[in-house]
């Protein structure tokens, strides 16, 4: 199955918008789209779990912790983590990489910090 994104609240909507526009065809569903702004990290991870999204997102500090407890108590589609360091160019290419590289039972329970 095709890999979907769902970016996080505090992900950089720039990465968004240079995906799609390299590659019109993933599915990349924004934040405001899916109504996450102001919700807790395991809401979060629900939201994106009940829609298949793999969530993307910049929050290195408690997504991880909260992503570890999660799927301790049921499967995720994968969680991917973005340093805020890295350049825009690079995190669009990984992103697209791993869409065109990968299926998304691939990315089942798995957490990955980019670069990949």
């Amino acid at each position: 199955m095709a890999i979907r994104f769902q970016a996080d609240a505090d992900l950089n909507q720039i990465i968004v918008s240079a995906v799609l526009r390299r590659v019109p065809t993933i599915e990349f569903k924004t934040a405001t789209a899916a109504g996450l702004a102001g919700l807790a990290d395991p809401e979060v991870l629900a939201r994106a779990t009940r829609d298949g999204r793999i969530l993307v997102t910049h929050d290195q500090t408690t997504m991880p912790r909260h992503f570890g407890k999660f799927v301790q108590a049921q499967h995720s589609p994968g969680l991917l983590v973005v340093p805020q360091h890295l350049r825009l160019r690079d995190v669009v290419d990984d992103l697209i990489l791993i869409w065109t590289a990968t299926k998304s039972e691939e990315w089942v329970n798995r957490i990955a910090f980019l670069p990949i």
